[in-house]
């Protein structure tokens, strides 16, 4: 059947995706995220379409829902992750079994009594802040960062499963008591009228998050099914040059959710965390990630002359949105359709790469779920969505159908749609899911 038999919208056949549902769910709330998607979504997914010992791999793993998600249900998982505060936070959860609740939680008395005796004598910490690490104003008040300083300094003398739960709870944390915020972007409070935080109780706030994380691990070691299998991992490389790391045609069923063509930043977003937790110190290193990232970003390829599409994505519609983007205000350069549809043609190869990854890990018969947002750019509406199936039939895979649990989405990002302009075009921001099964 060709793609476009299977493009009816079923809102029934999945849960809204939504990460919403994670903030209080054991384990997925000690990290909020941006691009994440709801645990219960992936839980009716693994039910559904994985046995009883299965491999689930996530190319594009975030902080974990998915692996979290499978190995409580018995699987064997591996996910792959370029972020390394992402690839830690996934790491940190996926270990969490191994974590005594007792000794965690006697390592919180243990930071409570050390930070009141060194703020009472007032000691001077011997951690410092990430000297690469540069704001328009200070990421941090004196008060707060002398806290955070000495929050480190205990941190640091912990033994590593206790302490990658400590320096877990202070990245996830780590905004909230700065002088900046994600609204929705990492930005300056004062720009969008909160005041800066002069002081705040990072001790108690610290204490709180840990204690809760003792709850959710002992939590989890009773949850989490028994069975022999290799503990979770994740590959800290791009999927796209590491997915021959896994045994061809072993994988029972990949879920993912890779970047949409929304030009979200998402490493730039992080960049509090990777810096403090010391996996950054300086802008080369983005540079790499962002050369690492699904589908580049606009301003790297905007600059570009022309991004040509991969000879073998022969679909005509893709071909003619993307030049229909290509010829939308030339006024404007590379801030008008030129540099967007060498965006699109950039996102779209990559669509390619990973498809022909999944091809390569998964067995035949095994499904691929894959979350994605459809986009409007410069006015031209993206089917993403249903482009992604169409790479994905020629390559040899059946498309069982794309099914739209989420019909309004917001996409704060997207330049010129009739969602931020209000044009009244008739086009809008929805999330679908892209089932598709290897031949």
């Amino acid at each position: 059947m060709s793609v476009q038999g299977v493009l009816e919208l079923d809102e029934k056949s999945f849960r809204d995706p939504a990460f919403t549902s994670n903030r209080e769910a054991p384990v997925h709330r000690w990290v909020p995220w941006i691009a994440g998607y709801s645990k219960h979504f992936v839980a009716d997914a693994i039910a559904r379409y994985a046995n009883s010992r299965s491999i689930v791999l996530d190319p594009f793993a975030g902080v974990g829902t998915t692996l979290i998600e499978a190995d409580l249900a018995g699987h064997e998982v591996i996910g792959f992750e370029i972020n390394p505060y992402a690839a830690f936070a996934a790491q940190t959860k996926l270990n969490a079994h191994r974590v005594s609740p007792d000794c965690l939680r006697k390592a919180v008395q243990g930071f409570g009594t050390f930070m009141r005796s060194a703020l009472r004598k007032g000691r001077m910490p011997h951690s410092k802040p990430p000297q690469g690490f540069r704001t328009r104003s200070p990421f941090y008040s004196p008060r707060v960062q002398h806290k955070v300083l000495l929050a480190l300094d205990f941190i640091g003398e912990q033994d590593t499963p206790i302490a990658d739960l400590f320096r877990l709870a202070f990245a996830a944390s780590m905004v909230e008591y700065s002088n900046y915020s994600y609204e929705p972007s990492l930005g300056r409070k004062v720009t969008v009228g909160r005041p800066e935080v002069e002081d705040f109780q990072v001790t108690e706030l610290l204490a709180k998050r840990v204690s809760q994380m003792a709850d959710d691990v002992d939590w989890y070691r009773h949850t989490r099914l028994p069975g022999k299998r290799r503990d979770g991992r994740i590959i800290e490389e791009s999927f796209f040059d590491g997915y021959q790391q896994i045994e061809e045609h072993s994988v029972d069923l990949l879920i993912t959710s890779p970047p949409y063509l929304n030009n979200y930043h998402y490493n730039r977003n992080t960049r509090p965390h990777l810096y403090w937790l010391g996996y950054c110190s300086s802008p080369q290193d983005f540079k790499r990630l962002e050369k690492l990232n699904f589908g580049t970003y606009w301003q790297n390829a905007r600059d570009q002359e022309y991004i040509e599409l991969d000879p073998s994505i022969e679909d005509v519609e893709i071909r003619q949105t993307i030049e229909s983007v290509r010829q939308k205000n030339p006024e404007k350069g590379i801030y008008g359709g030129t540099g967007w549809a060498n965006y699109a043609a950039h996102y779209f190869n990559d669509c390619l790469r990973f498809v022909n990854g999944a091809n390569w890990c998964l067995r035949s018969g095994a499904t691929a779920l894959v979350v994605i947002g459809n986009s409007i750019l410069q006015g031209v509406p993206v089917p993403t969505d249903q482009f992604l199936a169409r790479i994905a039939e020629a390559s040899g895979f059946k498309i069982v159908g794309i099914h739209v649990p989420r019909e309004a989405r917001v996409g704060s990002s997207i330049v010129d749609s009739s969602v931020r302009a209000g044009s009244g075009n008739g086009h809008g921001l929805y999330e679908a899911i892209v089932e598709m099964r290897r031949l």
